[in-house]
């Protein structure tokens, strides 16, 4: 959360795992970013996705297994990575703003 906070002033708010609890909640506090622990139904048993907290990672995953390199772990360092991530994500971003659409690389 320091870099997240110390890079951007556009995060408001985390969404953790109840395994964080109070000192990660306290630490958002700290650098501004509202912090809500996602909780399961204690009657729930075993692993059950929570809506709040799979659907954007899930969909960031898929977004960056579109991009080649990202599929496999073919970096050495994480800043190469990182640039990878962002390039991904600026092209997820343009084609948002600008409404184009990419034929989809598989068809039928």
């Amino acid at each position: 959360m320091d870099k997240v906070a110390a890079d951007t002033d556009a995060v408001e708010k985390a969404l953790v795992d109840q395994g964080f609890k109070n000192a990660v909640v306290a630490h958002g506090e700290k650098v501004g970013i509202r912090v809500e622990v996602v909780e399961r139904n204690p009657a729930q048993t075993g692993f059950v996705p929570q809506a709040k907290r799979w659907g954007h990672g899930t969909r960031a995953c898929g977004i960056l297994m579109l991009h080649c390199r990202l599929v496999r772990d073919y970096e050495h360092l994480p800043r190469s990575s990182q640039s990878r991530v962002d390039r991904a994500m600026t092209a997820v971003i343009l084609r948002r703003l600008t409404g184009a659409t990419t034929p989809a690389r598989r068809t039928a």
